[in-house]
């Protein structure tokens, strides 16, 4: 049995905050509003695999209306929900996500954040595709307001 789950996530940017992408620091002059280290890839990512598990969302297993997840690193978040997912019997084939960004370029950080996943995954890079993309200055994310993540996982049972 081969599934597929879809994970969306934004948070908002704001000076003074660290950029965290996929576990690895951006430099950045603003970074991430969120009530965890605010890393919308890896966000997404945990509700792709979720999704694709029919295990429901990140918020169901780590809601930020707590202070047990505050400040928490998400490579934390990650590492748990595919112990569930392995759990369910399914084995992750391949992660592709999209960060819409207006700024920082990414170009130099893609090889590291797509190295830095499929070792938390446990995959071969070849099983990672991490792309990045601006809205052209439209919007709340071209104004740097905020930035977002689109993630698919396909898994197999």
């Amino acid at each position: 049995m081969i599934k597929t789950g879809i994970g969306y996530d934004v948070h908002q940017l704001v000076k003074g905050e660290s950029l965290i992408i996929g576990s690895v620091p951006v430099q950045a002059d603003f970074g991430s509003l969120g009530h965890s280290d605010g890393d919308a890839l890896i966000h997404s990512i945990c509700d792709a695999l979720l999704g694709a598990a029919s295990l429901g969302d990140l918020g169901g297993f780590f809601p930020s209306n707590t202070d047990e997840w505050e400040n928490v690193e998400s490579k934390m978040f990650l590492i748990d929900v595919i112990s569930k997912v392995k759990k369910e019997g399914y084995s992750i084939n391949n992660i592709d996500a999209t960060i819409v960004l207006q700024s920082p370029m990414l170009t130099t950080y893609i090889p590291r954040i797509k190295n830095s996943l499929a070792n938390i995954l446990e995959l071969d890079e070849s099983q990672v595709s991490i792309k990045a993309t601006t809205t052209d200055h439209l919007g709340f994310i071209g104004k740097e307001q905020g930035w977002a993540v689109l993630a698919i996982a396909t898994l197999s049972k």
